[in-house]
């Protein structure tokens, strides 16, 4: 066999660097309407929170005018956003609900 007919089957393998998907934080706002009892029922319906951790988030909404409810991939904020609003209007809630970009 000469060296013409041997073929070099090595291959360069490169890996593209994968970019973790940029998160985002999804923020209740507080209003003078909505009853404090909604927003816990919010908080542990759209996420997941225990009872008392969903009091002291909509403690931390009712003093400081915003809280976050939890840090999600784009997709999943977008998704929990619409979830809050369309839920607080079917129970005439002016409740609001906004995502922000994680820092």
């Amino acid at each position: 066999m000469s060296e013409d007919n041997i073929s070099n089957n090595t291959q360069t393998i490169t890996k593209d660097k994968v970019k973790r998907p940029s998160m985002y934080e999804v923020i209740l706002l507080n209003d003078d309407y909505t009853p404090m009892e909604f927003v816990v029922d919010v908080l542990m319906r759209y996420f997941n929170k225990d009872i008392d951790q969903a009091n002291q988030i909509m403690m931390h909404v009712h003093r400081n005018g915003k809280g976050l409810c939890g840090i999600y991939p784009f997709d999943i904020a977008e998704t929990k956003v619409m979830q809050v609003m369309n839920y607080s209007i079917k129970n005439g809630h002016p409740l609001q609900c906004k995502m922000e970009k994680n820092k």
